[in-house]
Protein backbone atom coordinates (compact mmCIF):
# COMPACT_ATOMS: atom_id res chain seq x y z
CA UNK A 1 0.00 0.00 0.00
CA UNK A 2 2.76 2.27 1.05
CA UNK A 3 4.35 1.55 -2.51
CA UNK A 4 1.43 3.13 -4.26
CA UNK A 5 1.01 6.16 -2.09
CA UNK A 6 4.43 6.52 -2.72
CA UNK A 7 3.81 6.32 -6.51
CA UNK A 8 1.01 8.47 -6.24
CA UNK A 9 3.22 11.05 -4.59
CA UNK A 10 6.19 11.12 -7.20
CA UNK A 11 3.25 11.10 -9.82
CA UNK A 12 1.82 14.68 -7.99
CA UNK A 13 4.79 15.97 -7.67
CA UNK A 14 6.13 15.58 -11.51
CA UNK A 15 2.47 16.75 -12.76
CA UNK A 16 3.11 20.09 -10.44
CA UNK A 17 6.27 20.71 -11.87
CA UNK A 18 5.30 20.09 -15.27
CA UNK A 19 2.14 23.06 -14.55
CA UNK A 20 4.80 24.98 -13.30
CA UNK A 21 7.48 24.62 -16.06
CA UNK A 22 4.65 25.47 -18.61
CA UNK A 23 3.68 28.38 -16.62
CA UNK A 24 7.17 29.53 -16.62
CA UNK A 25 7.61 28.89 -20.53
CA UNK A 26 4.37 30.95 -21.01
CA UNK A 27 5.03 34.30 -18.49
CA UNK A 28 8.14 33.58 -16.99
CA UNK A 29 10.54 35.18 -19.26
CA UNK A 30 12.20 38.95 -18.35
CA UNK A 31 10.68 42.66 -19.89
CA UNK A 32 12.35 43.12 -23.11
CA UNK A 33 12.35 46.67 -24.76
CA UNK A 34 13.13 48.15 -28.17
CA UNK A 35 13.32 51.17 -28.84
CA UNK A 36 10.62 53.39 -26.69
CA UNK A 37 8.81 50.42 -26.26
CA UNK A 38 10.08 49.11 -22.68
CA UNK A 39 7.13 46.72 -21.61
CA UNK A 40 7.23 44.13 -24.26
CA UNK A 41 6.45 41.24 -22.37
CA UNK A 42 3.49 37.59 -22.90
CA UNK A 43 1.62 37.71 -24.74
CA UNK A 44 4.56 39.49 -27.31
CA UNK A 45 7.71 38.30 -27.77
CA UNK A 46 10.58 39.92 -29.48
CA UNK A 47 12.17 37.81 -32.45
CA UNK A 48 15.30 36.06 -31.79
CA UNK A 49 13.78 35.68 -28.33
CA UNK A 50 13.22 31.69 -26.61
CA UNK A 51 10.96 29.89 -28.30
CA UNK A 52 9.70 29.75 -24.49
CA UNK A 53 9.05 33.37 -24.28
CA UNK A 54 5.28 35.13 -25.07
CA UNK A 55 3.23 33.51 -28.05
CA UNK A 56 4.91 32.94 -31.58
CA UNK A 57 1.56 35.03 -32.93
CA UNK A 58 2.48 38.02 -30.95
CA UNK A 59 6.21 37.76 -32.25
CA UNK A 60 6.90 41.94 -32.62
CA UNK A 61 10.65 42.48 -34.20
CA UNK A 62 13.16 45.23 -33.56
CA UNK A 63 14.62 46.97 -36.41
CA UNK A 64 16.96 49.94 -36.40
CA UNK A 65 15.97 50.51 -32.83
CA UNK A 66 12.45 50.63 -33.60
CA UNK A 67 9.77 48.06 -32.32
CA UNK A 68 7.85 46.51 -35.52
CA UNK A 69 4.62 44.90 -35.69
CA UNK A 70 4.05 42.77 -39.13
CA UNK A 71 0.21 42.76 -39.88
CA UNK A 72 -1.15 41.00 -42.84
CA UNK A 73 0.93 42.49 -45.66
CA UNK A 74 2.47 45.44 -43.89
CA UNK A 75 4.95 46.27 -41.07
CA UNK A 76 3.74 48.85 -38.52
CA UNK A 77 6.16 51.10 -35.70
CA UNK A 78 4.57 49.95 -32.41
CA UNK A 79 3.70 53.37 -30.36
CA UNK A 80 2.24 51.60 -27.00
CA UNK A 81 1.26 48.36 -25.87
CA UNK A 82 -1.41 48.69 -22.91
CA UNK A 83 -1.72 45.72 -20.88
CA UNK A 84 -4.93 47.10 -19.31
CA UNK A 85 -7.13 47.20 -22.10
CA UNK A 86 -5.14 44.34 -23.93
CA UNK A 87 -4.50 46.94 -26.98
CA UNK A 88 -1.58 47.65 -29.03
CA UNK A 89 -1.02 50.74 -31.40
CA UNK A 90 0.96 50.99 -33.87
CA UNK A 91 1.15 53.20 -36.56
CA UNK A 92 2.04 53.16 -40.99
CA UNK A 93 5.86 53.68 -41.32
CA UNK A 94 4.68 56.20 -44.25
CA UNK A 95 3.51 58.90 -41.64
CA UNK A 96 5.71 57.70 -38.59
CA UNK A 97 6.49 60.95 -36.87
CA UNK A 98 5.94 63.24 -39.54
CA UNK A 99 4.71 66.70 -39.12
CA UNK A 100 4.03 67.25 -42.88
CA UNK A 101 0.82 67.02 -44.14
CA UNK A 102 2.07 65.51 -47.29
CA UNK A 103 3.41 62.37 -46.01
CA UNK A 104 1.29 59.15 -47.08
CA UNK A 105 0.34 56.13 -45.60
CA UNK A 106 2.16 52.88 -47.51
CA UNK A 107 -0.21 50.35 -46.86
CA UNK A 108 -4.11 49.92 -47.56
CA UNK A 109 -5.73 48.52 -44.32
CA UNK A 110 -9.39 48.37 -43.15
CA UNK A 111 -11.96 46.80 -40.69
CA UNK A 112 -12.91 44.40 -43.51
CA UNK A 113 -9.12 42.53 -43.25
CA UNK A 114 -9.76 41.35 -39.82
CA UNK A 115 -12.02 38.28 -39.74
CA UNK A 116 -13.93 39.18 -36.16
CA UNK A 117 -15.42 41.44 -38.87
CA UNK A 118 -17.23 38.85 -39.68
CA UNK A 119 -17.58 36.62 -36.96
CA UNK A 120 -16.08 37.40 -33.44
CA UNK A 121 -17.01 34.01 -32.35
CA UNK A 122 -14.76 31.87 -34.61
CA UNK A 123 -12.16 34.40 -35.55
CA UNK A 124 -8.79 32.76 -35.79
CA UNK A 125 -6.97 36.07 -35.97
CA UNK A 126 -4.45 37.07 -33.13
CA UNK A 127 -5.93 41.14 -33.02
CA UNK A 128 -9.39 42.27 -33.70
CA UNK A 129 -10.70 44.92 -34.90
CA UNK A 130 -12.52 46.55 -31.62
CA UNK A 131 -14.58 44.91 -28.74
CA UNK A 132 -17.98 42.72 -28.81
CA UNK A 133 -20.45 43.11 -25.70
CA UNK A 134 -23.18 41.58 -27.08
CA UNK A 135 -24.90 38.82 -28.82
CA UNK A 136 -25.51 41.20 -31.88
CA UNK A 137 -23.67 44.36 -31.51
CA UNK A 138 -19.82 45.63 -31.55
CA UNK A 139 -19.27 48.07 -28.58
CA UNK A 140 -16.94 50.01 -30.15
CA UNK A 141 -14.44 49.78 -33.11
CA UNK A 142 -10.86 50.34 -31.75
CA UNK A 143 -10.01 52.62 -34.54
CA UNK A 144 -11.96 54.31 -37.44
CA UNK A 145 -11.21 55.10 -41.38
CA UNK A 146 -9.56 57.86 -43.32
CA UNK A 147 -10.70 56.81 -46.98
CA UNK A 148 -8.60 58.69 -50.11
CA UNK A 149 -10.98 59.16 -52.95
CA UNK A 150 -9.74 59.63 -56.50
CA UNK A 151 -12.26 61.60 -58.89
CA UNK A 152 -12.36 62.67 -62.39
CA UNK A 153 -13.86 65.70 -61.53
CA UNK A 154 -14.28 68.28 -58.53
CA UNK A 155 -16.52 67.32 -56.10
CA UNK A 156 -18.21 70.74 -54.63
CA UNK A 157 -21.69 69.35 -53.32
CA UNK A 158 -20.50 67.24 -50.62
CA UNK A 159 -18.78 68.19 -47.49
CA UNK A 160 -17.61 65.10 -46.58
CA UNK A 161 -14.73 65.49 -49.24
CA UNK A 162 -11.74 67.19 -48.02
CA UNK A 163 -9.83 68.33 -50.74
CA UNK A 164 -6.08 67.26 -50.32
CA UNK A 165 -4.14 69.12 -53.16
CA UNK A 166 -2.61 72.07 -50.73
CA UNK A 167 -1.16 69.24 -48.87
CA UNK A 168 -0.02 66.48 -50.93
CA UNK A 169 1.44 65.91 -54.37
CA UNK A 170 -0.25 63.52 -55.91
CA UNK A 171 1.02 61.82 -59.34
CA UNK A 172 0.26 63.75 -62.12
CA UNK A 173 -1.89 60.84 -63.44
CA UNK A 174 -4.27 61.39 -60.35
CA UNK A 175 -6.90 63.75 -60.83
CA UNK A 176 -8.71 65.47 -57.84
CA UNK A 177 -7.83 63.35 -54.57
CA UNK A 178 -10.42 63.92 -51.76
CA UNK A 179 -10.36 62.16 -47.75
CA UNK A 180 -12.99 61.46 -46.10
CA UNK A 181 -13.08 60.50 -41.94
CA UNK A 182 -15.07 58.07 -40.83
CA UNK A 183 -16.89 55.02 -42.56
CA UNK A 184 -17.79 55.74 -46.00
CA UNK A 185 -21.56 55.51 -46.37
CA UNK A 186 -23.55 54.46 -49.82
CA UNK A 187 -24.75 57.91 -50.33
CA UNK A 188 -20.80 59.50 -50.41
CA UNK A 189 -19.86 58.03 -53.57
CA UNK A 190 -19.51 60.82 -56.12
CA UNK A 191 -19.89 59.77 -59.95
CA UNK A 192 -16.23 59.00 -61.42
CA UNK A 193 -15.16 58.50 -57.98
CA UNK A 194 -13.08 55.59 -56.97
CA UNK A 195 -11.65 54.40 -54.04
CA UNK A 196 -6.94 54.94 -53.87
CA UNK A 197 -6.64 54.52 -50.19
CA UNK A 198 -8.10 53.03 -46.44
CA UNK A 199 -5.85 54.26 -43.13
CA UNK A 200 -6.91 53.57 -39.58
CA UNK A 201 -6.21 56.16 -36.97
CA UNK A 202 -7.81 55.79 -33.47
CA UNK A 203 -7.31 59.23 -32.88
CA UNK A 204 -10.65 60.48 -31.56
CA UNK A 205 -10.86 64.10 -32.63
CA UNK A 206 -11.91 63.64 -36.14
CA UNK A 207 -14.86 62.87 -34.50
CA UNK A 208 -15.23 66.72 -33.72
CA UNK A 209 -13.04 67.80 -36.69
CA UNK A 210 -13.60 65.71 -39.70
CA UNK A 211 -13.87 68.56 -42.28
CA UNK A 212 -9.72 69.25 -42.12
CA UNK A 213 -7.15 67.27 -43.55
CA UNK A 214 -4.67 68.50 -41.20
CA UNK A 215 -6.73 66.55 -38.32
CA UNK A 216 -6.87 63.85 -40.27
CA UNK A 217 -3.16 63.69 -40.77
CA UNK A 218 -2.62 64.41 -37.16
CA UNK A 219 -4.83 61.55 -36.60
CA UNK A 220 -2.81 58.86 -38.92
CA UNK A 221 0.65 60.13 -37.19
CA UNK A 222 -1.34 59.03 -33.53
CA UNK A 223 -1.88 55.41 -35.19
CA UNK A 224 -4.47 52.85 -34.48
CA UNK A 225 -5.31 50.05 -31.88
CA UNK A 226 -6.13 46.73 -32.30
CA UNK A 227 -6.92 44.22 -29.67
CA UNK A 228 -5.63 40.93 -28.43
CA UNK A 229 -8.19 40.43 -26.01
CA UNK A 230 -9.77 37.35 -28.07
CA UNK A 231 -6.55 35.42 -26.47
CA UNK A 232 -7.30 36.78 -22.86
CA UNK A 233 -10.89 35.79 -23.24
CA UNK A 234 -10.33 31.75 -24.38
CA UNK A 235 -7.88 32.09 -21.74
CA UNK A 236 -10.11 32.69 -18.76
CA UNK A 237 -13.65 31.63 -20.07
CA UNK A 238 -14.39 28.12 -18.05
CA UNK A 239 -16.21 26.87 -20.96
CA UNK A 240 -14.57 24.01 -22.45
CA UNK A 241 -15.95 25.26 -25.85
CA UNK A 242 -14.17 29.03 -25.10
CA UNK A 243 -15.91 32.22 -24.42
CA UNK A 244 -19.58 32.60 -25.70
CA UNK A 245 -18.73 36.22 -25.45
CA UNK A 246 -16.74 38.71 -23.57
CA UNK A 247 -15.65 42.08 -23.46
CA UNK A 248 -13.67 44.84 -21.36
CA UNK A 249 -15.57 46.95 -19.58
CA UNK A 250 -13.58 50.35 -19.36
CA UNK A 251 -15.51 51.87 -16.79
CA UNK A 252 -14.92 49.04 -14.25
CA UNK A 253 -11.60 48.15 -15.80
CA UNK A 254 -12.91 44.77 -15.77
CA UNK A 255 -13.50 41.89 -18.49
CA UNK A 256 -16.95 40.57 -18.78
CA UNK A 257 -18.05 36.89 -19.70
CA UNK A 258 -21.54 36.40 -21.25
CA UNK A 259 -22.24 32.41 -21.52
CA UNK A 260 -25.49 32.56 -23.05
CA UNK A 261 -27.35 32.46 -19.25
CA UNK A 262 -25.27 34.30 -17.17
CA UNK A 263 -22.89 37.34 -16.72
CA UNK A 264 -19.51 37.79 -14.38
CA UNK A 265 -16.60 39.63 -14.13
CA UNK A 266 -13.03 38.65 -13.71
Amino acid sequence: MWRERALLVILLLLLVQQICATKKQDHGCPLSSCGKITNITYPFRLKGQPKSCGDNRYELACENNVTVLHLYSGKYHVQAINYNNFTIRVVDPGVDQQTNCSSLPRYFLSRSNFTDTYNYRYNMDPYQAGEYSGRSKWDRLAFQHIVYMNCSNPVTQNGNYVDTASYVNWDSKDKYIYAIAGDLQAEDFQVGCHVKLVALTSWWGLNINNYSYAAMHTGLVYGFEISWMRLICDQHCPSKHGCGYCYFDSVSQELDYWNGDSLWSE
